[in-house]
């Protein structure tokens, strides 16, 4: 994330390299001679391979959800996937983000902070612009985001958060809660700068347009939960979690939960337009049916039952007397 340069700072490389004050050759070497990193015993890393590695495969399905919600509301081709998973502080983070950004404090609960999670400018001009029915193209200059736009990107936000708690799941059972939205990074100063981090980069494609995503998780956040940020217990959770129901009784679960309607038919009657625009309260229709007889009760516009009006606890009711069996074998 540090090594991202701003669109200014890329100009100012390009015309350095056209006018002859920057060779190639010297980055290079330059390059060359920056591959060994010091490491600082006074800030050292808090994050595990392992930790980053699992980081990595949430966000992954984060990805591939986040995908599809956005080619659904903005009827066009948009891609997501993880480009980077990597420790950094907080200072080095908050210097990289551009201005104005979208920037969301978000609440990480049942744990306790917050991450935040930056969207660059061309990406949100780009949502806002496809939601308004354009052609999602980039604004010619930066300017602040007005507060109409601020609550149309506030809505993808807000799904992308629950997006982000499934992706979670298998991990711990949380629940994202959108805080604030601020389009300045000195406005969210939410822990100290030499705090560790991991920076989560996703690059998201919008039609022919291109930006990024980063979501900024502090360590001190999920600390308690350290030990189940690993590959092997990710695995293991789904491993049990696939063990533990058959696919068959998942299934019936989610069936029997499953709302139908029911409906029970007092009779039918024919009358022409104009008795029913000469209608009046106190008009008496007549049914096909006598009052013994019984009702067709209907389950999602197919009769399943037949039954006979009554009261029960001074509520109209209908009391089942056959359930038909005719046609359920077959089905």
């Amino acid at each position: 994330m540090a090594e991202i340069l701003s669109q200014k700072e890329i100009d100012e490389l390009l015309n350095a390299l056209s006018t002859g004050d920057i060779d190639v050759l010297d980055i290079e070497d330059q390059d060359d001679d920056t591959r060994a990193k010091e490491y600082d015993f006074k800030r050292p890393n808090k994050f595990a391979k392992d930790q980053l590695r699992t980081l990595e495969v949430i966000y992954e399905n984060f990805a591939r959800t986040m995908s599809s919600y956005l080619s659904g509301i903005l009827r066009t081709y948009c891609q997501a996937e993880v480009v980077s998973v990597e420790p950094l502080t907080f200072h080095e983070f908050n210097n990289s983000l551009p201005e104005p950004v979208i920037l969301n404090i978000i609440s990480f609960r049942p744990l306790k902070g917050s991450i935040m999670m930056a969207i660059s400018p061309d990406m949100s001009y780009s949502i806002i612009d496809k939601m308004l029915g354009g052609s999602g193209a980039n604004l010619d200059e930066v300017r602040d985001f007005t507060e109409i736009e601020l609550t149309l990107i506030e809505r993808v936000i807000r799904q992308f958060l629950i997006l982000m708690s499934d992706a979670w799941s298998n991990v711990i059972e949380s629940e994202f809660k959108l805080d604030r939205i601020e389009t300045n990074a000195q406005f969210a100063q939410i822990m100290s700068p030499n705090e560790p981090i991991a920076i989560i980069t996703l690059r998201v494609q919008v039609g022919e347009r291109e930006g990024m995503i980063n979501v900024c998780i502090p360590h001190i956040v999920i600390e308690p939960i350290s030990n189940q940020l690993t590959t092997k217990y990710w695995y293991k959770s789904q491993m049990a979690e696939e063990t533990d129901e058959s696919s068959v009784d998942i299934i019936s679960k989610r069936i029997q939960s499953t709302p139908l309607n029911l409906r029970a038919i007092l009779g039918d009657a024919s009358i022409t337009i104009r008795e029913l625009l000469d209608l009046q309260v106190g008009d008496v229709i007549c049914l096909e049916k006598a009052a013994q007889d019984d009702l067709d009760v209907m389950v999602e516009n197919i009769k399943r039952f037949t039954g006979k009006v009554g009261i029960k606890n001074k509520k109209l009711a209908v009391q089942i007397t056959r359930i038909e069996r005719e046609g359920l074998e077959d089905e």
